[in-house]
């Protein structure tokens, strides 16, 4: 009887989302990105390689953008609850109460990883308008979608546990500001310390590793970030599961 009932938890949560600003950020977030790659474009005088672009994109996403779009989208998630005052309304329903947190998790991971598909179909449409603005630079080379896929899909598991972390602030204090203050810090650490070796270990730095130049950083990042992930969103859902008042 376990999973019917998360299924139907989770689908609650997901109608929710529906009047949440958290479907407008999952498409803006991406389109940023993809409306700055576009103008960027267009200035070029010369053509421009396609891995050179894709390169682009992952970094900014990667770097910049990524984290900021969790801490934000996380912070949407509990404010949902928090903002109505509506956890002892849930968690008086006759469901486990694991399941509510778990809920959370899912769609926001679910969010997260249908983020980085927008991400990658927005930007190819920017790039491909823009060089039928201007055929002249309509970027050389051959396009490896595949290894572009691979990568942002390590970026998403690599962010794993970045996702948990910013999950359990936002819903632990009913103030958006300690989370929001943690996501935007982690954020400013991974840029401005994006060469150092330490930053391998920093949750916000880890899907920028995946571009790393040194292979180990990027499989040291991803083996951290999805299994530190996997543990840490045990351990929120317990920690969140056991605790009266929120």
């Amino acid at each position: 009887m376990m999973v019917p009932h998360l299924r139907t938890v989770v689908a609650v949560e997901v109608r929710k989302l529906r009047r949440s600003l958290a479907a407008l950020l999952a498409v803006a977030a991406p389109a940023i990105i993809a409306v700055f790659m576009f103008f960027n474009v267009v200035k070029m005088r010369n053509a421009v390689p396609w891995s050179v672009w894709m390169n682009n994109m992952a970094g900014l996403w990667g770097a910049f953008m990524l984290p900021l779009s969790i801490t934000a989208l996380t912070a949407l998630m509990a404010q949902m609850e928090h903002a109505p005052k509506s956890w002892d309304h849930l968690r008086a329903l006759p469901v486990p109460r694991w399941m509510l947190y778990a809920a959370k998790l899912i769609c926001t991971a679910v969010l997260v990883g249908a983020m980085t598909v927008i991400l990658l179909a927005l930007t190819l449409i920017a790039i491909e308008a823009a060089a039928w603005i201007k055929p002249a630079i309509r970027p050389g080379g051959t396009l490896r979608l595949a290894l572009v896929a691979t990568i942002l899909l390590k970026m998403y598991g690599a962010a794993l546990l970045m996702t948990a972390i910013q999950l359990w602030l936002a819903i632990r204090f009913t103030s958006f500001v300690p989370a929001i203050s943690v996501g935007i810090a982690g954020a400013f650490f991974a840029i401005v310390s994006n060469a150092a070796w330490q930053g391998v270990f920093l949750p916000w730095q880890m899907p920028i590793n995946m571009l790393a130049s040194v292979a180990w950083r990027g499989e040291v990042a991803l083996m951290l970030g999805m299994g530190g992930g996997a543990f840490a969103s045990v351990a929120v859902v317990a920690h969140l599961s056991r605790r009266e008042v929120l």
